[in-house]
């Protein structure tokens, strides 16, 4: 299997798609102002202590308060909480972490928090789980600081090596050399992709996870009041990288000069040697276009899902579940047994759901319903077979064998709201009215806002994208219309398709990528 990363950096937002076998498997979307990711780390708050909950709300700087439970305390978080008091105690001073942690006992499994917490109270903690829906973020004051390699957790002292990692020689190994770079008062745990990796490769993150470290209590020191953001998650870029990257990557196409550079280092730092992968994209057509992932956004994000011979499944988003229904459509294979049929179509719906939940992050609670089958072994080998597709998913898991109604339970990690996209297009000229103007003026229109940003705002070099089918019209013929206004305002006027816009859209970029501002010429219409 290849996989290829295509990233479309626009100036609000940066889109990620992952292509295994040219089929898209992940779809990530991030506003570029986006602060409440997870692995971030706040300075904040105690606002309220909810003892029936047995947890209390922080003050991070959402708009809603984030929600701590005790048990997300973690059992360092006495020597966590000293710490802190010595940063805000003395703001010129750094604090030293073995004087925290010294004659600090471990925090108890079952307590209250209000034992623990009280109002107005400072604390670090980390984001766990985004806001979801009216649900601010999720925190935890067990802080962890991820790399390739490598997890660094301050406070604690232990080293865990990962349990996929099966040889007992390499196991020790990784083990015993952790524990002679690692600083005194931080635990770690070792990565699955550390497997084989030389001494120099894991020291060289183990300081950069220090310095960051470092950088995090600096910060608070610094803040003259909270909350703060101490420590931001790397961008989603290279974040998804650093969880994702492997050999079979063929390539990693990148639309924006500054995203290229930073994807580009951050390859040569995790893959010396890999670097020439990063590719910079030029092309005119939007990249997603190029690479056919628009089209498959529209086909396998909306409602209705449809897979191999005519199958398809409905997917409905709820507050407290998602339900998954399957239908076999018109297909029609010659199988004249109607049990071998259903089979047929579950065994497929199991392929198409596994990309699914990988597609728009789908968490909580899964309920899908099957076809109907009456033999046992066919329900135990779909059980069987959606357990081994689920083996690439990265979320943790738990499926559950179909009940005698036909459903299967499904539960998945949940850390931030499932991609739920809106792929029908609504009329960009009616709004739904049914009735828009003359679609024969549509291009007078064009050219009149092309008028306007040459002899109005002096843009003389600028893209136009327009629906694929528009563009054709406007370029079609020898002596075309697209040529004559070029004649007219300038060969810096270029006109390229977009499968993204409506029939009546369109969208003028300029050479910097952003988009041009209309609003003063409809102003003054």
């Amino acid at each position: 299997m290849t996989s290829e990363l295509i990233i479309d950096a626009q100036p609000k937002e940066v889109t990620i798609a992952l292509l295994e076998d040219q089929k898209l498997v992940e779809f990530q979307k991030e506003g570029q102002d986006s602060k409440y990711s997870v692995g971030n780390i706040y300075a904040g708050k105690v606002k309220k202590i909810m003892p029936a909950l047995n947890a209390c709300f922080v003050d991070v700087g959402h708009e809603r308060e984030a929600f701590l439970h005790y048990q997300d305390l973690g059992k360092h978080f006495l020597s966590l909480e000293k710490f802190v008091k010595q940063l805000v105690s003395d703001r010129k001073k750094l604090a030293p972490m073995a004087k925290a942690a010294a004659q600090q006992s471990a925090l108890e499994k079952v307590g209250n928090i209000q034992d623990v917490l009280e109002l107005g109270q400072e604390v670090m903690v980390q984001i766990i789980k985004e806001p979801i829906n009216t649900k601010g973020p999720r925190l935890t004051a067990e802080l962890s600081f991820a790399g390739r390699y490598i997890v660094l957790m301050p406070f604690d002292d232990k080293v865990n090596v990962s349990t996929k990692i099966k040889s007992k020689e390499e196991r020790a190994r990784l083990k015993q050399l952790i524990q002679s770079i690692k600083p005194r008062n931080f635990g770690v745990i070792v990565r699955t992709v550390a497997e084989g990796k030389r001494a120099a490769e894991l020291n060289n993150e183990m300081n950069l996870l220090v310095e960051a470290w470092t950088n995090c209590i600096t910060k608070i020191q610094k803040a003259t009041s909270l909350p703060v953001l101490a420590h931001e998650e790397t961008g989603r870029t290279v974040s998804m990288l650093r969880d994702l990257f492997n050999p079979s990557y063929e390539s990693i196409h990148v639309n924006n000069s500054d995203v290229f550079e930073e994807v580009k280092r951050y390859v040569s730092l995790i893959a010396p040697g890999k670097e020439s992968i990063v590719k910079l994209y030029k092309g005119n057509a939007p990249i997603f276009d190029n690479f056919g992932v628009t089209k498959q956004m529209k086909s396998g994000l909306g409602r209705a899902v449809s897979f191999k011979h005519g199958a398809y499944l409905i997917i409905e988003h709820t507050e407290a579940l998602h339900v998954v229904d399957v239908n076999s459509g018109n297909r029609n294979r010659g199988l004249n047994d109607q049990e071998e049929n259903a089979f047929a179509v579950n065994m497929e719906a199991a392929e198409e759901l596994a990309r699914q939940l990988r597609l728009r992050d789908m968490g909580g609670i899964i309920v899908v319903d099957f076809i109907d089958m009456d033999s046992s072994e066919h329900n135990q080998k779909l059980y069987e077979h959606m357990t081994q597709l689920m083996k690439s998913d990265r979320a943790r898991h738990n499926i559950l064998p179909l009940s005698k109604f036909g459903l299967m339970q499904i539960t998945r990690q949940r850390v931030r709201p499932a991609m739920d996209m809106k792929v029908e297009e609504v009329c960009p000229t009616c709004f739904g009215k049914g009735t828009i103007q003359p679609s024969i003026l549509f291009t007078d229109t064009l050219e009149r806002k092309i008028d306007y940003i040459v002899n109005n705002l002096g843009q003389k070099r600028f893209k136009l994208y327009v629906n694929p089918y528009v563009e054709a019209y406007i370029t079609k013929g020898l002596v075309s219309l697209y040529l004559r206004w070029q004649l007219t305002y300038g060969f810096g006027v270029k006109i390229f398709p977009s499968q993204e816009l409506g029939f009546l859209q369109y969208k003028f970029i300029d050479p910097k990528g952003n988009e041009i501002d209309m609003t003063e010429e409809v102003e003054t219409r």
